[in-house]
Parts: structure tokens; sequence; C-alpha cells
């Protein structure tokens, strides 16, 4: 199937439901079965009670029929138990399926298609839709079936003891059934804005929780507490709409059903009054429209339950529908002494939407295998870029890329990445421990491995430093960690991964002066086993590379050295002047 028929097709919420389910079946199937087993030892009461009427109008024992509707009682009580767990373990279990399903597509869409969502509006369809489909397997799935069929068995068993009786109660149901199929499409609409209502405030929650510094500086937390509020709020109205809506339709089953009863006890009476039937079977009947509504306020319940599910399967469908990369195992990470990769751009252009203008323009460069090529220039330049179009966060729209002579699109993904490691702008650090953030790319490193990186990128003396060494808890995106002790982690989580192409994005911006010359010399001391791709604004980290590209406004100006730069670039020669650096 196409991207396109992919993107314009919705498949119908019964059927993503089924796949969801599929792997449950057969105990679903055996709680379903359970459900009916008790339906039918409730249908036996009214028969078992007309026959105890009888025996009492005829002077006859009635110590049986007692006992069996004894027996029909405990069995009643005993199987429905046992069916509800069952179904309430299959239904977590449903859930359990489509959580890990939703949250492992996640993690492999295309960042592209990332930028372009709210993360906490992802998060909240990992949690709260997939909750629905709790409800949505027991009560509706389920409940349909089961109910359904004890509906029909019911209705069976009435027409037997009576069909003009039977006439009467079909024709109430009929009218309910005419208000209810007004009701449900309200359902439908209200559950569906719900559901995006509690999108939107995980989406707006997700956005302040991320930046509380940023507000906190800003004297800003009041209009961020009114953003909040109002799709907290938001969420509320179209959650009581709902219930609204839900209410009516079980209210109308109840009414119904209430009517039922007193339609079938006059014309019944009336029936009795003439002889047509006696008072064992209107009792028996009158049981039998009791015993009724349980059955359609089940159904009834089923179908409103399936329009809340069905907004929740939608919105899953909508994030199972955004582009994710090939769902693939983990490559081996290269071995000690692997050779160093070259890497090549042919004329390559790219934008990061059909909206925004090109970010590289026909960008053409050639690395060698071995050394360090820094790559400077404006903000805007496309420096990171070239970065995230070698990691395959994103494709270029013409040209080729290539490592080691290959199109980087003829590599397989986590084989191109287990090649590569990468130390991002912002140097993020991850909840957890500072050893947890270290063998986040190699958790195989040995220990002799963790203190050499250690060593070579001075961590050595602030893990000696911690409380708890390296099992010391770095907080929320290593907020207990200053910024220069971050870029340090994320230099040193990228060498643990024994890269044979390094990329370093601004990887000592925040460093100060002693710590920035170590790790400039730590990079030149890799660049001999290894190729190493540096993006700096601050020359004085590049000065010594063996080669520069000079970048601007999304194409490449000028390659060379630091010292053939300072004379053949006026671009590079101005950075250089700026920067107070030597010129010779």
């Amino acid at each position: 199937m196409s991207a396109q028929e992919t993107e314009t097709e919705q498949t119908p919420a019964w059927r993503l439901l089924l796949g969801y389910i599929r792997p449950h079946r057969w105990s679903l199937l055996l709680g379903a079965l359970l459900a009916l087993a008790t339906g039918a030892s409730g249908l036996a009461l009214p028969l078992v009670a007309r026959e105890l009427i009888d025996d009492l109008s005829h002077d006859r024992p009635i110590t049986g029929a007692l006992l069996v509707m004894s027996a029909l009682v405990i069995a009643n009580a005993a199987i429905g138990a046992l069916g509800s767990y069952v179904l309430r373990r299959t239904a977590e279990s449903v859930v359990l399926g489509a959580r890990r399903t939703l949250s492992s597509y996640l993690l492999r869409l295309r960042i592209a298609a990332v930028d372009r969502s709210e993360p906490g509006d992802l998060m909240a369809r990992i949690t709260s839709d997939t909750t629905l489909l709790r409800e949505v397997t027991t009560d509706s799935l389920v409940g349909l079936g089961t109910g359904g069929l004890t509906l029909v068995a019911t209705v069976v068993m009435m027409g037997l003891v009576d069909p003009v009786l039977l006439a009467v109660t079909l024709g109430v149901i009929a009218g309910a059934g005419v208000v209810l199929g007004v009701i449900v499409p309200h359902i439908n609409r209200a559950s569906r804005e719900a559901q995006n209502a509690v999108g939107a405030m995980g989406a707006a929650l997700e956005r302040i929780l991320g930046s509380l510094r940023t507000i906190k500086a800003s004297g800003a937390e009041h209009r961020e507490e009114a953003t909040i509020h109002e799709a907290a709020e938001e969420s509320w109205r179209q959650s009581v709409r709902a219930a609204k809506w839900s209410a009516a339709a079980g209210n109308t089953a109840g009414l119904c059903m209430q009517i039922a009863f007193i339609t079938v006890l006059a014309v019944g009476g009336g029936r009795v009054a003439t002889g047509a039937i006696d008072v064992g079977t209107l009792v028996a009947f009158l049981l039998f429209v009791f015993y009724l509504m349980s059955p359609i306020q089940q159904v009834v319940g089923a179908i409103t339950q399936y329009q809340t599910g069905a907004a929740a399967l939608a919105r899953i469908q909508e994030a199972e529908r955004l582009p994710a990369e090939p769902a693939s195992r983990p490559a081996p990470l290269p071995s000690p002494g692997a050779e160093p990769a070259a890497l090549a751009f042919d004329d390559i252009r790219f934008r990061y939407a059909e909206d925004l203008p090109y970010v590289h323009h026909g960008v053409t460069f050639a690395v060698p295998a071995r050394g360090m090529t820094a790559f400077v220039g404006p903000s805007g330049a496309g420096k990171t870029t070239v970065f995230s179009l070698i990691e395959r966060f994103y494709d270029p729209e013409a040209g080729v890329i290539t490592l080691d002579g290959r199109d980087v699109t003829d590599w397989e993904l986590p084989q191109l990445r287990s090649a590569i490691g990468y130390v991002e702008q912002d140097a993020p650090v991850l909840s957890g421990s500072l050893r947890d953030n270290l063998l986040l790319g190699n958790p195989e490193a040995g220990e002799a491995d963790l203190t050499r990186v250690l060593k070579t990128t001075r961590l050595d003396g602030l893990v000696a430093k911690l409380p708890q060494g390296l099992e010391t808890l770095v907080g929320h995106r290593g907020t207990k960690l200053s910024g220069g002790e971050r870029q340090r982690v994320a230099i040193a989580r990228a060498l643990l991964r024994r890269p044979r192409l390094l990329l370093l994005d601004e990887a000592t911006s925040q460093l100060d002066a002693v710590n920035e010359a170590a790790l400039r010399d730590t990079v030149a001391d890799v660049a001999r086993t290894t190729t190493v791709l540096v993006v700096a604004h601050r020359l004085s980290t590049v000065t010594m590379a063996d080669r520069i590209v000079v970048m601007d406004a999304g194409r490449v100006r000028a390659v060379g050295t630091h010292r053939e730069l300072v004379t053949a670039d006026p671009l590079y020669a101005e950075l250089a002047a700026t920067q107070f650096l030597a010129t010779a």
C-alpha cells in the first residue's frame, strides 16, 4: 500500500480493535462463554419460579424447586465472578499489547514526523487513549456479544411463554431503539473531542514543564497557568458533553424497560382475568422482563462505550500512520581498531518542510578517512543539518551522501548509526544515573573502557566528588550537572561507542578554557584513528583541523586549512579577526 493510500484510508475502528484482541482471542472466548453461562443460569430462574408457583397452587412440595433456585443463584454468582476476572485480565492484556505496539512505533518515528507533532499529545495516545481499550474490550465487544446473545435467548424464552406479551414488549423496545439511534452519533463526536482535548492538555503541560525555568525567569507563570487551565476546562467540557449523551442513552434503556414492565403487567393482568394465561405464566413473563433489563443495558452500554473507544482507536491509528523508520534489530558496534569512515556530499539540496526555504543549495564536499574536518560559518549556514543528514534523521530532496563509497540510503539504519558517534548541540543527558547515561550507546562497555573514557574527558574528578560515584542520579535532563559537565558526559558516551565517524556539534561551547584545551587535544588524538567532523562557532577549537569547510547560506564557499583560509576566504578571515585569532 502506498504512503498516500495509507494517509487517506481510515481503517474502521472495529478492525483495529480486532487486531489488538486477536492475540488474546482464546481467553476472551473463555470469558464470553462464562458470561453466557452466567446468563443461562439466570434465564432458568423464571422457569423454576413458574414451577414453584404451580407447586404452591397445587399443594405440592416446593423443596426441590427451592434447592434448584438456590443452586442456580450460587452458580450464577460464582460463574459471573470468574467470567468477570477473565474478561478484566484479558482487557488489561489488550491495553498492555497496545501500549507496547504504540510505544515501539513511536520510538521509530522519523524525526520529521516528531517535528510536526506535540510530544505531550503523543504521550496521551499511549496513556489515556490506550486505557480506553480496557473498557471497549470488555464492555463493548464482549458486552455486545454476550448481551446480544442473552437478549436473543431471553426473547425466545419470552415468546415460548406468551407471544402476545412478547409483541407488546418488543413494541416498546423498538421505540427506544429509534431514540438511541439519534443519541449514539452525538456520543461519538463528543468522545472524539474529549480525547483530542486530553491530548492538547498533555501537549500544553509537556511544553510548560519542559521549559519551566524559562517560564519562571520570564514571569510568565500566570499566563501559562491560564493556558493549561483552558486546556483542562476544554477537556472537562467535552467529557461532560460525552457523559450527558451517554447518560441519556442509559436512561432511555432504563425507561424503556420500566414502560415495558408496566405495559406487560397491565396487558398480562387483563389476560389472566380473561383466563388466557394463568398467574404463574404472568409471573414468569414479568421475571423475564425484569431479567431483560440487564442484557439491554449491556448492549446499550456496549454501543455507547464503542463510540468512546472508536475515538481513542482513531487517535491511536493517527499516531501509527505517522512516518516511521523500518523495524530492525540493533547492529553490533565497530570492533576496536576498525577502519575509519570516508564521507562525501554530492550536490545536496534539502529543506525541513515543503513550506520552508531550502537549508542546503547544492552542498558538495568530501572527507577522507581519518583526521579532523571542521564546519564553520554564520548561524543558519546549514552546518548542523549536515550531521542530521549523515545520521539520516532526514533525507535530502536531491543529491547523494556516501559513506565508505556507499549511498547512505543503501545502508541499514542500525548498521549506519552503529558506525557513528554523535554529540548533539545541547548535549542532552537523560534522567537516571551517570553510569546509565555513559553506557547508553554501548551497554556492553567494560569497566576498563569506562575508566579510560572518564579520564580522557576529564570526568574522573567529577565522579570522585559525587556522593555515589557513577551511580549518582543526574536529575531530569541532567539538571544536577553543569552545562560543561553535560557536554563531557555526551562526548564520553559517544567515545564509548568506538565510532568510525565521530560527529561533534558545538561539543565544547560550554567548557571553560582549561577543559576546552584538554578536550581539543583529546579530539585531535582521536582524529588520528577516527574520522572526526566538528561544527564550531569558536574557531579556537578548529584551527588545528586537517581541513575546514566554510559554509554560508546553505552552500560550501571554501575548503582548506586555517592558514590557507585566512588569506583566501574573506568570510573566514572576518570570523578569525572577530575572534582575535592569528592570521598567520
